[in-house]
C-alpha cells in the first residue's frame, strides 16, 4: 500500500477511535510500519483537521522528515516495532476505563475469556515514566513483547497488531474489559478468575476464532 493510502488509514483510525469514545481531544496517537521506519500522527493536531500530508515519516533511527513534528510518543511506537517485528500497527489512547485501571498500577487478570484477544492470559501494566521519554519506551518494549495490549501506569493503553483495524479492535475490547474490571472491583468481593488451563484452551481456540485469527505478515 502506498504512503497516501496508509496515511488515510491512520487518520480514519484516529477518527474512529474518537467515535468509539476511546480518546479525548488530541491525546493518543497512531502509527503504521512503513519502509525502514513508520508513519505516525503529528504532535498536537486535532484528528478532524488532519490531512494525509500531516502524517510524519520517522525512520528506525528516530530521524523524522524535515518540516514535520511527530507525536511526542514516537519513541515507544518504534519500541513496539522493534519488539514485535511481526506486527505492523500501533494504537495509543487515554480511554477512560483503561486509564482508570492504569492508575491502580496493576495487571488485569483473566476475568473474561476475551482477554485472549491480546495473545496472552492477562493485560500487563508497565511502570510509570514521563511521556515521550526513553524510559517509557523501554517499559513499553518489555511489556509489548508479552502482550498485544498493555496499560501504561497513570497514562493509558497501547495496542498493536498486524493491521490498524485489528489494533483498534483490541483497544475497543480492552476498554470494555477495563470497564467490567472496575465494576467488579467496586463490589469489594473477591473476583473469580479463569485458570491458566482454561485460558490456554481459549488462546488455542482464538487461532481460528473469527476476526481474531492471526494473519501472516505480507
Amino acid at each position: 500500500m502506498n504512503r497516501t493510502a496508509l496515511a488515510r488509514q491512520i487518520i480514519d483510525t484516529c477518527l474512529e477511535m474518537t467515535r468509539l469514545g476511546l480518546n479525548q481531544g488530541t491525546a493518543g496517537n497512531v502509527s503504521v510500519r512503513y519502509q525502514n521506519g513508520m508513519l505516525i500522527t503529528p504532535t498536537g493536531t486535532p484528528y478532524e483537521k488532519m490531512t494525509e500530508d500531516d502524517i510524519v515519516y520517522v525512520d528506525n533511527n528516530g530521524q523524522h522528515e524535515e518540516g514535520k513534528l511527530p507525536s511526542s510518543e514516537w519513541q515507544f511506537h518504534l519500541a513496539v516495532y522493534e519488539a514485535r517485528p511481526e506486527l505492523n500497527a500501533v494504537v495509543h489512547n487515554h480511554a477512560l476505563n483503561c486509564a482508570a485501571v492504569s492508575i491502580l498500577e496493576q495487571d488485569i487478570p483473566p476475568i473474561h475469556y476475551m482477554i485472549a484477544c491480546t495473545g496472552t492470559d492477562h493485560i500487563p501494566c508497565v511502570p510509570y515514566a514521563t511521556f515521550g521519554t526513553h524510559q517509557l519506551a523501554d517499559y513499553v518494549r518489555e511489556g509489548i513483547a508479552k502482550s498485544k495490549a498493555i496499560l501504561l501506569a497513570h497514562h493509558g493503553l497501547i495496542t498493536a497488531d498486524v493491521s490498524l483495524d485489528k489494533a483498534l479492535s483490541i483497544a475497543h475490547e480492552v476498554e470494555v474489559i477495563s470497564d467490567w474490571y472496575l465494576k467488579l472491583l467496586a463490589t469489594g468481593k473477591e473476583i473469580p478468575l479463569l485458570s491458566n488451563e482454561q485460558m490456554a484452551v481459549v488462546l488455542e481456540k482464538f487461532k481460528s476464532y473469527g476476526s481474531w485469527v492471526e494473519e501472516k505478515q505480507e
